[in-house]
C-alpha cells in the first residue's frame, strides 16, 4: 500500500460527491467515478452538481488533484472503493438493486487484490454479501482474504447546516471481522466517529431501522393531526406541551406528506426482506398508507376553508409555496407538493407554484415553472398553501399579502393572523 491511501467513490450524487470531498480533505488520493458524462464534465470544470456542495469546494479539490471520470479502469490501483449509487423502488414496491449490481460487476473486473469495498447505498439486510459479494467473488476471489467487503449506511441530511457528512457518526459492519478492520482503517481518518457493528447485515438493518422508525412515527402524528382537527384541537400546541415531559416522549411533527429518497422508500426494503421471511410488517404499510393520504387531507382542508369563504375550489386561484420535499434543498423526489398540485388540478383549480430552489416542477406529463412571489401574485390568490418552509421565504409577507394561508408546516407559528389555518 502506498504512503497515501488511494480511494475511489462510485456515484457522485448527493451522497458520493460529499464523501469524495471529505476523503480528499482527510488526505486520501481520490478518484470519483460516475457513469453520467455530464456530471463528470461539470465536476471537472469546478461546477457542483449537489446543492450542499459549493462550486468553490469542487474547484479547489480539482486543483488539488481529485479526479473525476467515467472510466472504472481508473480504479485499478485503489486501496478502497465506496459505492454510492441509487437504490430506488420498482413500481411494485420491491427493491431495485440494478445500479448496485452494475457497479459491483464493473468493480470486480478492475480492483486489485486486497481492495476494500464499502457499500453505502441503502439495501435490504443481507444484500451486501449476497449481491456485491457474489459479484466480487465471481472470479474466484475470497471475501475477507483477497477482497474486503463492508456496509456503511449513508446518513447525510441534505440542507442540514449543523451536521455535515463527517460530523455524523459513521456506522459500519464488515462481512467478516477482517473486512470490518479494513473498512474502519479506511474511514477512521475521514469521520469524527466510526461506530463498528458486528456484521454488514447488522449495519444494513441500522439504516432501515432509523428511517422506518421515522416513517412510522410521522405516520402516527399525521393520523393524530387529522384526529385533532376533528376535535378542534391545535396539534402543534399539543405536541409542544407533550414534549415538556423529560422522558418517554420524542416529538414528531405532521406535514403534507413524506418526500425524499429515504423515508418513503427505505422501509419497503425492510418490508420486502421481512416478507421473504414470512413476516408481515403491518406498521410499515399502515404508516405508508397514512402518509400517502396527507396530500388529500391538505386539499380537503383547503376545500373546507374556501367553502367557508364562499369560494369553490374549481374556480379558485391557488398558489403553492414550496415544491422541494424539505426546506432549503432543490430535491423534489417523492415531494408531496407534486401530489398536492396534481390533486388541485383534478379539482380544476388554477394552480401556480413558487420555490426559490426549484425552477421547474414535473407533474405527470406537465411541467410547471416557478412564478415570482410578487405582491400582485399573493394578492390575487384565493389561497396560498405553504408546503415547504424554505428559510429564504418571507413568511410574514406571505401572510400579510394573502387573503388565506393554509400552513402545512407550522411556518406561521409565531404569527397571529385570522387568515391563517394550520394543518
Amino acid at each position: 500500500m502506498s504512503t497515501q491511501t488511494r480511494v475511489g467513490v462510485v456515484g457522485l450524487g448527493y451522497v458520493g460527491l460529499p464523501l469524495a470531498l471529505a476523503m480528499h480533505r482527510a488526505g486520501h488520493e481520490v478518484v470519483g467515478v460516475d457513469v453520467n458524462l455530464d456530471t463528470v464534465k461539470y465536476l471537472r470544470n469546478g461546477d457542483s452538481t449537489v446543492s450542499d456542495v459549493s462550486d468553490a469546494e469542487v474547484t479547489d479539490a480539482v486543483a488539488e488533484g481529485i479526479t473525476f471520470t467515467t472510466d472504472y479502469a481508473a480504479l485499478s490501483d485503489v486501496d478502497g472503493v465506496s459505492i454510492c449509487v441509487p437504490t430506488p423502488l420498482r413500481k411494485t414496491d420491491t427493491p431495485d438493486l440494478s445500479f448496485v449490481i452494475d457497479a459491483a460487476e464493473r468493480l470486480a473486473g478492475v480492483v486489485p487484490d486486497g481492495c476494500t469495498i464499502i457499500l453505502e447505498s441503502t439495501v435490504y439486510p443481507g444484500a451486501t454479501e449476497e449481491v456485491v459479494g457474489d459479484a466480487l467473488t465471481e472470479n474466484g476471489a475470497t471475501v475477507g482474504e483477497d477482497v474486503y467487503l463492508a456496509f456503511s449506511p449513508e446518513r447525510i441530511d441534505p440542507g442540514n447546516k449543523e451536521y455535515g457528512p463527517t460530523d455524523i457518526p459513521k456506522v459500519l459492519g464488515g462481512v467478516t471481522p477482517a473486512c470490518g478492520d479494513h473498512a474502519k482503517a479506511l474511514y477512521s481518518p475521514v469521520f469524527d466517529e466510526v461506530v463498528r457493528v458486528e456484521s454488514a447485515t447488522e449495519a444494513e438493518l441500522v439504516k432501515l431501522l432509523e428511517n422506518t422508525f421515522r416513517a412510522v412515527n410521522i405516520g402516527l402524528i399525521n393520523e393524530l393531526a387529522q384526529v385533532a382537527h376533528e376535535l378542534d384541537v391545535d396539534i402543534w400546541n399539543a405536541i409542544d406541551a407533550a414534549k415538556t415531559k423529560p422522558f418517554g416522549f420524542m416529538p414528531f411533527y405532521p406535514g403534507p406528506g413524506l418526500g425524499g429518497h429515504c423515508i418513503p422508500i427505505d422501509p419497503f426494503y425492510l418490508s420486502w426482506k421481512a416478507n421473504e421471511q414470512g413476516i408481515d410488517t403491518r406498521f410499515i404499510h399502515l404508516a405508508d398508507t397514512v402518509n400517502r393520504e396527507m396530500p388529500d387531507h391538505v386539499v380537503q382542508r383547503v376545500v373546507e376553508q374556501l367553502n367557508d369563504r364562499g369560494v369553490a375550489l374549481s374556480r379558485a386561484d391557488i398558489l403553492v409555496v414550496g415544491a422541494a420535499y424539505k426546506p432549503d434543498v432543490s430535491d423534489t423526489r417523492e415531494s408531496p407538493a407534486v401530489d398536492i398540485v396534481l390533486k388541485l388540478e383534478e379539482w380544476s383549480a388554477d394552480v401556480d407554484y413558487h420555490d426559490p430552489h426549484v425552477p421547474t416542477l414535473a407533474v405527470d406529463d406537465e411541467t410547471y415553472e416557478s412564478v415570482p412571489l410578487t405582491d400582485d401574485r399573493l394578492d390575487s390568490a384565493d389561497c396560498t398553501i405553504i408546503v415547504t418552509d424554505h428559510s429564504a421565504l418571507d413568511i410574514e409577507r406571505i401572510v400579510e399579502r394573502s387573503s388565506m394561508v393554509f400552513d402545512a408546516r407550522n411556518a406561521t407559528a409565531d404569527i397571529d393572523a385570522d387568515n391563517v389555518v394550520r394543518l
